[in-house]
């Protein structure tokens, strides 16, 4: 079974001067417990994104990943997907190259989309498009090992953290937003803290501090796209 993902929902406003965009910037603290191997600095992978609402003043700019840049890419080597977390708009196409030299099998049965790749080899790639808004969990049918996140989104608008949890969302026309954060293990740090209010302006487009505690485990253990337990695969090479 998969733990539930947490989604943190603000309800935003933003100033309605007459500029083409701003950008809303601000930072994603992740907070983890001291322990061996704990890297308490990483605040990576949290997924901010901005849905107009009724007022919004003016058109709607192209933010990342929109127009021109519909076509994204996660790449399987070393028996890892790379990268791990993807944000991209809905209707995006994800191309999925295989650049390990044995087979893999790029599946997902969540609701966010259900897919099946099948097997392919060293060198070949699939693709899916993602036609509407979800978070879909990625696996694959040989390594129980690798595991992705793509979070699709229906607006242009979104970022994701950096190591250090700073984002910046460009392109964001004055008016009223509802802001959403994903992480893949994070919960917010006090119950009932959100959903917030924010007013941004030209001159301080900055979301206050979001803070996170890290729930756990990265990698729940889950099935195989029969929805039965990892088999010990053979010697065989194909399936290194």
């Amino acid at each position: 079974m998969i733990r539930p993902s947490i989604l943190i929902l603000l309800a935003g406003s933003l100033s309605s001067s007459q500029v083409p965009g701003v950008s809303v910037n601000g930072t994603v603290s992740v907070v983890r417990e001291s322990g061996p191997g704990t890297d308490k600095s990483d605040s990576s992978g949290a997924v901010v994104w901005l849905k107009p609402v009724s007022d919004t003043s003016g058109p709607l700019a192209d933010g990342p990943g929109s127009s021109a840049r519909t076509r994204f890419k996660i790449v399987q080597q070393h028996k890892r997907f790379d990268p791990h977390v993807l944000a991209i708009p809905a209707g995006s196409v994800v191309d999925f190259p295989n650049l390990d030299p044995f087979f893999h099998n790029v599946f997902s049965m969540f609701d966010g989309k259900r897919f099946d790749l099948g097997l392919y080899e060293a060198g070949a790639s699939h693709s899916v498009t993602f036609d509407r808004a979800g978070i879909v969990y990625i696996f694959c049918n040989i390594h129980p090992e690798m595991s992705a996140v793509v979070v699709v989104t229906d607006t242009p608008y979104y970022a994701t953290s950096d190591k250090a949890g700073h984002f910046s969302i460009s392109h964001v026309p004055p008016g009223r937003y509802l802001v959403t954060v994903w992480h893949e293990r994070g919960k917010t740090e006090v119950t009932g803290t959100l959903p917030r209010q924010v007013t941004i302006t030209q001159e301080n487009a900055s979301l206050p501090m979001i803070r996170l505690i890290d729930s756990g485990q990265l990698v729940a253990p889950h099935k195989n796209k029969y929805g039965h337990d990892y088999d010990q695969k053979s010697s065989s090479p194909i399936y290194k």
